[in-house]
């Protein structure tokens, strides 16, 4: 979660505005999701998603559980 103070939680460096790669491995399957937006940090280079983001997330993941996918990549960009 994104903090409104605009300062990374881990390291106290200053956050942009930018982008991601997001991985999840579930077990049965990995999914990929490129261009993820995200604040990130511009000392350590930690990326933050805000709740809308990872709400879209959570439901990526959890289509490619449900369609038994064993290995897919989204872009989020597109």
């Amino acid at each position: 979660m994104i903090q409104k103070s605009s300062k990374c939680p881990l390291c106290g460096g200053g956050l942009v505005q930018g982008a991601t790669t997001f991985t999840a491995d579930f077990g049965a399957g990995v999914v990929v999701v490129r261009h993820v937006p995200a604040e990130i940090c511009d000392l350590c280079g930690e990326a933050w998603v805000g709740d809308v983001v990872a709400e879209k997330l959570e439901k990526l993941v959890s289509n490619a559980k449900a369609d038994s996918r064993q290995f897919e990549v989204i872009d989020m960009a597109a």
